[in-house]
């Protein structure tokens, strides 16, 4: 069965459309990245001559994140369809963002679990904005393939992130993967508007 000139161009990206899957792909990979270095970070948060965390203590650090995403994201669903998919992107990145320089900043484990908070709330909304908006601008036929390049940033936030992030926390301190994050966040932005 021949494909019709139509179906053929709504499977080509257009420029804006490529602008919007990088974009989107790139908030997935810093959400992602900013989730998952923490845990590696337990042995230097839990050293005595850093923040001497208990193993209770950093569970909490670490779940704090995932409690108050869910939590957000249970309170979100009731009003997240009242306004602009895109407004409501830039409200919560900003949030996380600052959760995460929060994080980069703290000096104490009351100030590191308020921060994971923070970014929890913000952070654990965003792949639900991002897959909505996936949805209102892309048609069906190519959603799979869109949905597959943004996931593909949870795996190199992985492969290349984790490692880079570990490595700055034991080059410099513990505080500097998530500056790494903030840091890399900024002229990202600028560069895109």
């Amino acid at each position: 069965m021949e494909q019709t000139t139509t179906e053929i161009k709504q499977r080509i990206f257009s420029p804006y459309q490529v602008f919007i899957i990088t974009i989107l792909a790139f908030l997935q990979f810093t959400v992602v990245l900013d989730f998952m270095v923490m845990s590696p970070l337990g042995t230097i948060l839990m050293d005595k001559t850093v923040l001497d965390l208990s193993p209770q203590h950093f569970s909490w650090v670490v779940s704090a994140y995932a409690i108050s995403a869910g939590i957000s994201g249970f309170l979100s669903a009731s009003f997240a369809d009242k306004f602009d998919r895109k407004k409501l992107l830039l409200v919560f990145y900003g949030g996380f963002v600052l959760g995460t320089l929060f994080c980069g900043l703290a000096p104490t484990f009351g100030y590191i679990l308020a921060a994971r908070i923070v970014t929890g709330v913000f952070g654990g909304v965003l792949s639900s904005i991002s897959f909505a908006i996936i949805t209102d601008l892309f048609p069906m036929q190519v959603r799979g393939r869109v949905m597959g390049f943004v996931q593909m940033a949870f795996s190199v936030s992985q492969i290349m992130g984790l490692p880079i992030g570990l490595w700055l926390a034991t080059k410099f301190n513990w505080h500097a993967p998530f500056l790494m994050i903030v840091g890399y966040v900024f002229p990202s932005v600028s560069l895109s508007l």
